[in-house]
């Protein structure tokens, strides 16, 4: 079975209870299967089983209240 390893930029994280919000959502997405959020840079890294769609987790983040930085 493959892995697929997929890396975002969230912006507004200020406290572990934001890192915790974060985690919560993007673990409940089908087929993740570790979530890596690093608070002072505002890294997320997502592991999971399956090709994840980039949508289901920008959704997942947005539901716990921050945004993807746009990486341009």
């Amino acid at each position: 079975m493959s892995t697929s390893t997929s890396t975002y930029t969230v912006t507004g994280m200020t406290c572990g209870h934001c890192v915790a919000s974060v985690t919560e959502e993007i673990s409940e997405i089908e087929g993740v299967t570790s979530v890596d959020v690093i608070l002072e840079t505002g890294l997320v890294t997502v592991t999971a089983d399956i090709d994840l769609d980039p949508l289901a987790v920008r959704t997942a983040i947005a539901e716990a209240g921050y945004a993807v930085a746009d990486s341009r």
